[in-house]
């Protein structure tokens, strides 16, 4: 096996019994940045001295057996929308291309903490918005399982960092479903946590109340190592709340008497056949080991893309309004007042989804829309919130696809109407834990006809992630860790 594409525990061990070094380790991933990021594009900003730097101190509380953290000197990538101190951060706009933070997110902090190495940013669509061929200043993202496919959301590189070798783990951000789609597409886990459970001080947000840091990461138990360390309660960050544990402790706990619900809505029609498969192969699984499954309804369901559109279009009108080219941000040379300072310096430096993002928002929080859309959307994300936590009553969790489709080739990507129009819809299955701040994991569970994995998406109550990380552990078994396989080809 490569060490490029083994888990974190895994490299742990290498490392505690000097099996490899922290500094030879990260060479190996900058040299695999090198040869595939060209292809790839998951990178848009590679930090190397600074890495090696943050290696050899790693590499001295590993000699002097000074360290107890399961990351000491592994590597990692950042979503280009989680601020660094010192490091350009650009949410993928040009509005931000040259945007460098003086300081850090909460969640960085605590990785630098643990003594894990900051390897770089990744790629991203334009403040997270789904946008086709324009707004992301750095292009689409291609999928490592096939160059000619997409890896989720067009320009989502943090599932691609990961599932190419690029990065041992990396951190994303969800605010409708990108993570968990990117990792899913790229064959990873993904975990979208439960709004607050993860601080999202130092995360550049479109729509605040929906958005949330999470980790992408080969294994389901990497994934539970990295919770670990970034869970918990923020001064800095008031809707963060104070609940953290040890997510690794009884993953392997087993999934008996599980009660898994199976929502109606969710497997309807649109849903591709391979996948439906996929994911009812799973369920016989958990039912070998010892769940109990059955189908149930939520009506609501169906008014989730509505509602979610009409809030984070609300959210972003209003957040995106700070970049008006005088604090920081791009500045268009031309302007020759003060008022074209602020109208060329937004039309230059967005997109065309993030405008027409800020149009709707400001459309529908107008006096005569606001209670006829906007309040009305508020009282549906409550009650999509009710139907959820009415169905755990008597379930544990539920299970869902992650998207309708799979992986999509890039020369089927388009800027017309009813491309983009597909793209909104394929979050049907994801943007629903925005609404309701539940927490949702995703875990490969096949492959398709072209060989493009396949996830399934477990979804919990609030701060239920250690079961969602037991129940995932679970499937993984049965599966096993799917991977392309791109550092094997360079017998690293």
């Amino acid at each position: 096996m490569s060490i490029l594409n083994m888990t974190i525990k895994e490299i742990s061990e290498l490392l505690k019994n000097r099996k490899i070094g922290t500094v030879e380790l990260v060479r190996h991933y900058l040299d695999s940045i090198r040869r595939q990021n060209p292809s790839l594009n998951s990178f848009v900003t590679t930090c190397e001295e600074d890495a090696l730097e943050a290696s050899e101190k790693a590499q001295k509380l590993i000699d002097s057996n000074d360290n107890t953290s399961l990351l000491c000197g592994i590597p990692f990538g950042i979503k280009d929308n989680i601020c660094v101190r010192g490091i350009r951060t650009t949410a993928g706009s040009k509005m931000l291309s040259d945007f460098v933070p003086a300081y850090s997110s909460t969640v960085v902090n605590r990785l630098v903490e643990a003594n894990a190495v900051i390897l770089g940013k990744l790629n991203m669509n334009e403040f997270s918005m789904k946008e086709s061929k324009e707004g992301n200043i750095f292009g689409f993202v291609r999928n490592p399982w096939n160059k000619e496919y997409a890896e989720g959301g067009l320009s989502e590189g943090t599932a691609a960092a990961v599932s190419g070798d690029m990065a041992c783990f990396a951190l994303g951000s969800d605010s409708g479903g990108e993570l968990r789609q990117a990792a899913s597409f790229c064959g990873v886990v993904g975990l979208k946590p439960t709004y607050g459970l993860v601080s999202r001080y130092g995360l550049i947000s479109s729509a605040s109340s929906m958005d949330q840091i999470g980790p992408v990461t080969r294994s389901v138990e990497d994934c539970a190592a990295v919770m670990s360390v970034i869970a918990g309660q923020d001064p800095l960050d008031s809707t963060s709340v104070g609940r953290s544990e040890n997510y690794l402790k009884d993953i392997d706990k087993g999934i008996k008497g599980l009660r898994v619900g199976v929502p109606k809505e969710f497997f309807g029609s649109e849903v591709n056949t391979e996948i439906k498969e996929s994911i009812s192969r799973a369920l016989e699984n958990l039912g070998q080991e010892g769940a109990i499954y059955k189908e149930i309804s939520i009506p609501s369901i169906k008014y989730i893309l509505p509602a979610h559109y009409i809030i984070s279009s609300a959210e972003a009108s209003s957040n995106l309004a700070r970049y008006d080219g005088i604090r920081f941000g791009h500045r268009s040379p031309d302007a020759r007042n003060i008022s074209e300072v602020y109208r060329f310096s937004r039309k230059e430096g967005f997109g065309r989804e993030v405008k027409q993002r800020i149009l709707t928002g400001t459309y529908f929080l107008s006096s005569e829309n606001r209670e006829r859309l906007y309040y009305k959307a508020l009282k549906i994300r409550r009650m999509i919130f009710n139907d959820f936590r009415k169905a755990f009553e008597n379930l544990d969790v539920l299970v869902a696809p992650v998207c309708p489709e799979v992986a999509c080739k890039l020369t089927d990507v388009s800027g017309d109407k009813d491309h983009l129009l597909k793209m909104h819809i394929s979050d049907v299955y994801t943007a629903g834990l925005n609404l309701t701040g539940l927490p949702g994991l995703t875990v490969p569970c096949g492959l398709d006809k072209n060989k493009l994995p396949i996830g399934i998406q477990i979804v919990g109550r609030e701060f239920s992630e250690k079961l969602l990380l037991q129940v995932g552990y679970a499937i993984e078994k049965t599966v096993g860790k799917l991977s392309p396989g791109e550092g094997d080809k360079y017998g690293i």
